[in-house]
């Protein structure tokens, strides 16, 4: 689905290509009746030729691929130092060396960046369960 601003939706990305590639219209001239620029139209057109109808939909915008990801090693000695010593983003960072806002992000991603909803005792996630009408009267 497209967002509320989007200058073509699905379908208008089709006419406009197919006035480029099938009809061989200049790709300035389509542009300027779609209101893109002249690059968006070559570039929906190239994707028509190389993949169809089919290659008009919304794409995702998540990376393929994330280069300066933590390293699982790190993560691992990041959640080991949460778990066991309940320490913060500030004291793991200074023990390994990490920015704190990395460390953040790493407990984030692993839902454990409260320490409240960690079990003091036995270092274990905790988990409430509220039921109604289980209540004695």
């Amino acid at each position: 689905m497209s967002h509320a601003n989007a200058a073509l939706t699905p379908r208008a990305r089709l006419r406009l290509a197919r006035l480029i590639v099938e009809d061989h219209w200049p790709p300035s001239v389509a542009a300027k009746m779609f209101m893109v620029s002249p690059v968006t139209a070559r570039k929906w057109a190239a994707r028509f030729q190389a993949e169809g109808s089919t290659g008009m939909t919304d794409r995702s915008s998540r990376p393929r691929s994330m280069p300066t990801k933590t390293p699982l090693p790190q993560v691992k000695k990041i959640v080991k130092a949460r778990w066991r010593r309940r320490l913060g983003p500030v004291q793991i960072a200074g023990e390994l060396g990490l920015p704190a806002s990395t460390i953040h992000a790493v407990l984030v991603r692993c839902r454990i960046n409260r320490l409240s909803a960690i079990d003091r005792v036995t270092g274990e996630p905790i988990r409430r369960y509220e039921h109604e009408g289980l209540l004695h009267e």
